[in-house]
């Protein structure tokens, strides 16, 4: 007869070194998803023949040891970005249960992070001992603006470590430069039309443009988001133009066109709202509420997370920030006193910058304090979505009931 067959502990532990001694030159070439994939499911095989024979993992669920894991990264590191490395090791030192799970590291190499994987980061993070981004020396000038972008932003050094490594401008933040050439162009054709470019607003002719919103055009529904491309005059466009590409393009490339053009869109749609249920007689123009959602937005996340938040004289800058807001709404509410140009219809109303504030410091934080998470797993965001939609259906509402129930007298078309 043959030779006897080897013990089942010698057949793993064969078996596991032979893995173990495994390099990725010796496999065809793949994607490096594919790649990283198959490194894992090279270490997976090898804990499942050693764990399944100490009937630890009887069934294969997918969990590899945080010490082999750690001996991948020793063997494979080179080839990931350094702070990528750093995030995996400390995922790696965190796990108290010994285990790493396959899904996580997918969804890290696939730039996907849940919140139980954030907390697992942040709680790991006390183990870094590398250097701070800020740090690094001999970057590049594009290099040097993304880091700076991260500190402006972000409150945590894992995240801004993350979006470092992390950031291509594919694609570029075009949302917010779209939209504010877009409000340039109307601003100087108005302009032009009008012969009139400081407080165009005065202007006899102003409102009887279709983009503005007049409550007796109310039934028009564009003019509830059109009305961001008319503007008082350019001392209104200006601060408007200066605050949405200082905060809103930064913040774009950090947390994405989708995300801060909601924000954006949300605060527009929630300005003339408000007005329509506030100040009823009253019409709108500018961009304020978008303006007023994304700068509230970004100074209610610095002031939650001051002491993380790494952007250089943010006191002087803050103070900045709010003086300039202060001072665009004090000049509406000037300007919705002042006598009319075209009477019985006043000059346009102050609240659609309340509105903008609003929806800032509700869904805009929750957005800016999750960067790269996913927004259906916070139970905020469906507590400040929930109250957004039922305050637009309630507005819906008003506008098609309560001006005839309340008799109101508004002021003529234009």
């Amino acid at each position: 007869m043959g030779d006897p067959s080897p013990a089942p502990a010698v057949a793993a532990s064969a078996r596991a070194e032979d893995i173990e001694v495994l390099e990725p030159a010796d496999a065809l070439p793949m994607a490096a998803e594919d790649h990283w994939k198959a490194l894992f499911d090279q270490v997976c095989e090898q804990c499942r023949y050693v764990v399944a024979l100490c009937l630890f993992d009887p069934e294969s669920t997918g969990y590899i040891s945080t010490e082999r894991f750690r001996g991948l990264l020793q063997r494979h590191g080179s080839e990931l970005d350094p702070h990528k490395l750093e995030v995996l090791l400390a995922l790696a030192d965190n796990n108290s249960d010994g285990k790493i799970c396959y899904q996580d590291f997918v969804n890290l190499m696939s730039n996907k992070r849940s919140n139980s994987f954030r907390q697992a980061i942040l709680q790991g993070n006390r183990r870094l001992c590398s250097k701070a981004l800020l740090d690094e020396t001999g970057l590049s000038l594009s290099q040097r603006l993304i880091r700076h972008v991260a500190y402006e932003t972000l409150p945590r050094e894992i995240d801004r470590k993350w979006y470092y490594d992390s950031y291509t401008c594919c694609p570029p933040p075009w949302f917010m430069i779209a939209i504010t050439i877009v409000e340039v162009a109307f601003f100087l054709y108005n302009g032009v039309v009008l012969d009139r470019f400081v407080l165009q607003v005065t202007h006899p002719l102003y409102l009887k443009n279709s983009l503005v919103y007049h409550p007796q055009l109310r039934a028009q529904a564009w003019r509830y988001l059109t009305y961001i491309f008319m503007h008082a005059g350019i001392e209104h466009l200006g601060l408007n133009v200066v605050l949405q590409l200082l905060v809103g393009v930064p913040l774009e490339m950090v947390h994405g066109a989708l995300r801060i053009g909601f924000v954006y869109l949300a605060g527009v749609v929630a300005g003339s709202l408000a007005v329509s249920v506030a100040d009823m007689t009253a019409p709108v123009v500018g961009s304020s509420g978008g303006v007023y959602a994304l700068v509230s937005a970004h100074l209610a996340n610095i002031v939650m997370n001051w002491s993380g938040m790494k952007c250089q004289f943010k006191l002087l800058r803050m103070a900045v920030a709010l003086i300039c807001m202060s001072f665009e709404f004090g000049r509406a509410v000037w300007l919705r006193f002042h006598p009319s140009a075209y009477p019985p219809c006043p000059h346009p109303s102050f609240v659609a910058h309340l509105g903008g504030v609003v929806v800032g410091i509700t869904l805009g934080v929750v957005i800016l304090r999750n960067y790269e998470q996913r927004l259906q797993d916070q139970s905020l965001w469906w507590i400040f979505l929930s109250i957004y939609i039922i305050f637009v259906l309630f507005a819906i509402f008003w506008n098609i009931f309560a001006y005839s129930l309340l008799d109101l007298k508004l002021p003529p078309p234009p």
